[in-house]
């Protein structure tokens, strides 16, 4: 991993000098777009909409507007903004990780040591196990100023970026307005349906399927060409050309409890284990098949 900041994590009077890593990457196989009728590369350009000229990069300036006036705003005086310039992770307080919404988790990042001793890094991160919270802190990154979240994953910090409180938009529908009538019929055997569901989650027993099959096809693509045939690839996708059923919700629910209580005689979590096991088994088979993963490119965002 290739470091992306450098800075010091300020604990009170402490001092905490870390390097940030991102702690994600994308899997997703990279396309690029070609012209359908001589395979030709896409290529974007910037251009300016007053004299027509591809711009560089580097002669690109940043401008905002506001009722027909507009402000440019070169990269020194951005890069003048004091916040621009701070390498301070500053611990604003300590909260119970409870109070956090999930819905503010923005990107993760891990804290690696950046000292001969990592005894400062050690005690904050033994402090956030002990007393089970979660520290506030704010820093700036990539010309923005940042709120995030500084907890401990396994052995190591993790600062999780978070949103702004305005960043949050509210759910409003008006269709939850209204008074609607459940029965106790139908959330018994909803309650039962989670109950076969229910088990301890395992993110290894997923498969992005999507991705694997698109792997497949790249390989047959290019096997046989434009003379591939998709539905002898991949079948006949199951429902396709069927018309949807429209059954009232105490039926789908009985359904899928049957389903759910005929698929295994030993239990939600044996049927949970077989899925898994063929969804992995699938997956293993299509990467053999499946040419070599591109390398994760980095996000230009955090």
């Amino acid at each position: 991993m290739r470091a992306i900041w450098k800075g010091s994590i300020a604990f009170g009077l402490v001092n905490v000098p870390v390097k940030l890593y991102s702690a994600t990457e994308d899997h997703d196989v990279s396309l690029h777009q070609v012209h359908n009728k001589d395979g030709g590369r896409i290529r974007y350009q910037r251009k300016c909409e007053v004299c027509g000229e591809v711009v560089a990069y580097e002669d690109i300036d940043k401008a905002y507007e506001e009722e027909g006036r507009t402000v440019v705003l070169t990269p020194a005086e951005l890069k003048s903004l004091p916040e621009e310039n701070s390498r301070e992770i500053e611990v604003v307080e300590f909260v119970p990780s409870e109070q956090l919404d999930p819905i503010m988790y923005e990107r993760p990042y891990y804290l690696e040591p950046d000292s001969k001793s990592p005894k400062a890094y050690m005690l904050l991160l033994r402090t956030l196990q002990d007393t089970e919270r979660v520290a506030i802190v704010q820093y700036a990154l990539r010309q923005k100023t940042r709120l995030g979240a500084l907890r401990v994953r396994g052995d190591v910090l993790m600062l999780q970026s978070l949103l702004w409180d305005d960043e949050v938009r509210e759910a409003d529908f008006p269709a939850l307005d209204s008074d609607i009538r459940i029965s106790d019929k139908e959330l018994e055997m909803s309650s039962a349906l989670v109950d076969s569901m229910a088990r301890d989650f395992d993110p290894e027993a997923y498969t992005d399927d999507y991705q694997v099959q698109l792997r497949q096809l790249i390989e047959a693509k290019l096997e046989r060409g434009d003379s591939l045939d998709t539905e002898a690839t991949f079948g006949v996708q199951p429902g396709e050309g069927e018309g949807g059923e429209v059954i009232d919700l105490m039926e789908a629910l009985k359904r899928s409890l049957d389903k759910k209580r005929g698929g295994t005689k030993t239990g939600a979590k044996t049927a949970g284990t077989k899925a898994s096991s063929s969804s992995k088994a699938k997956a293993d088979d299509a990467e053999e098949k499946a040419p070599a993963k591109p390398r994760a490119r980095a996000k230009k965002k955090a």
